[in-house]
């Protein structure tokens, strides 16, 4: 297929951030000025949060900008949502003249910033409730409370009909149960507040990030002097870190600027292995993005392209090349993709195969893919999208669970 690249979406998120960076100023100190949690402003600068007019205004102000500066570009992130809305739609098999998108938002501006505003609006939503049934169906601190709850009731409920059923009882034993009760009591009510602590949290946005996305917003933050706040994620960080350190002893930074911008000229040239070169592109260039995988298809690191959506909460897209080149350890896998909003990006991957240190132990498998926008028509293009719950792609051969945006013949949209 033929197709043109669809206007570049300049979000508000990456003029904030672009503004915040410009300053030298950390996001403690913006989120503080605008009264806003430090990580509710990074989910805002990767477009994971919707940006309301009052708190755009405290951002001009807390930035030392106008609310116009941070709205330039409006017109063109319009068309762009208004594209991506659309391709959303057109890819569930519903009739949309995305060609005349741009007719569209000039006849009709008011519409145009209505229909994008409630789309936005719609995605944000559907998003979050994928998110939030994913983690109340598999948060094992979730699982592990209500277990205890339960048990604290059953065995209250246990040392009460005891008390009934036995009315004879001994006044020694009789104390026994009913310190059995005041202990049991206690417990329930522990930890009955910390489950509702708990689950209040889902409304924080530090409690929706699992250890594996405080991590990738740590990178995306520019691996910051600030570690990640739990534990887990800061193992993450400290072990990315030394990866990366090696990374750049094997391939400097001086070699990279001066090698060529084709990942298998530069490997050939300098007699580097392939998926070397691809984590340093990922991690060091601009527009690229990177996405690093286990041999079990488990993400390992992700980092969007410019202009490509960020990784939402599930399993990736198993249409993605980087899983084809785990069938093919070795050998580049070199494809054009196509997301779900239209965009479409060159990727280049290889999987690696290395002995896990005993020959009576499995060789473990490892792939990287590098991701660039492709700003120029090209050919037909690999249709790839989020995580199937929230894909619009109905007729998706590689689709394991049924998506909550549609039913089973996906011709008309719905929550499940």
């Amino acid at each position: 297929m033929s197709q043109a690249s669809p206007p570049h979406r300049v979000s508000a998120g990456t003029r904030i951030r672009e503004r915040r960076l410009s300053l030298g100023r950390a996001q403690v100190d913006v989120a503080k000025a605008a009264g806003i949690s430090p990580a509710y402003l990074n989910l805002i600068e990767h477009d994971r949060r919707n940006l309301t007019d009052a708190l755009r205004a405290r951002l001009a102000v807390a930035l030392d900008t106008t609310e116009a500066e941070l709205e330039a570009g409006r017109a063109q992130a319009l068309l762009g949502m208004l594209t991506i809305a659309a391709a959303g739609e057109a890819a569930a098999g519903l009739p949309v003249e995305i060609e005349r998108t741009a007719e569209f938002a000039a006849r009709l501006p008011g519409w145009a910033a209505l229909l994008a505003a409630l789309s936005q609006r719609d995605d944000a939503k559907t998003r979050r409730l994928a998110d939030l049934s994913d983690r109340m169906t598999q948060n094992p601190y979730l699982l592990d409370t209500l277990h205890e709850v339960l048990s604290a009731v059953t065995s209250l409920r246990s040392t009460a009909s005891i008390l009934v059923q036995e009315p004879e009882m001994s006044a020694e034993w009789r104390d026994r149960f009913h310190a059995n009760l005041d202990q049991d009591s206690q417990r329930l009510s522990v930890t009955s507040q910390a489950l509702v602590a708990y689950l209040d949290s889902f409304e924080e946005d530090a409690g929706l990030m699992t250890p594996q996305e405080e991590f990738e917003a740590w990178v995306a933050e520019g691996d910051g002097q600030v570690p990640p706040a739990s534990d887990a994620a800061r193992e993450l960080a400290e072990t990315w870190q030394r990866s990366a350190a090696a990374d750049r002893a094997a391939l400097p930074d001086t070699v990279l600027a001066d090698g060529s911008s084709d990942p298998l000229a530069l490997a050939a040239a300098h007699g580097l292995p392939l998926d070397l070169v691809l984590r340093r592109i990922g991690t060091t260039e601009a527009d690229a993005g990177l996405m690093i995988c286990d041999g079990a298809g488990g993400v390992i690191f992700r980092r969007a392209a410019r202009g490509m959506s960020q990784a939402r909460p599930g399993d990736a897209c198993a249409m993605l090349p980087i899983f084809e080149a785990l069938g093919q350890p070795g050998t580049p896998v070199a494809r054009r993709i196509e997301t779900e909003s239209g965009q479409h990006f060159h990727s280049l991957a290889i999987a690696t195969r290395q002995h896990s240190g005993s020959l009576a132990a499995p060789v473990l498998s490892r792939a990287v893919m590098l991701l660039r926008p492709a700003t120029e028509p090209g050919s037909a293009a690999v249709p790839v999208g989020p995580t199937c719950r929230i894909c619009p792609r109905s007729a998706c051969p590689a689709r394991r669970v049924p998506s909550i945006l549609h039913g089973e013949t996906g011709a008309q949209p719905r929550l499940l």
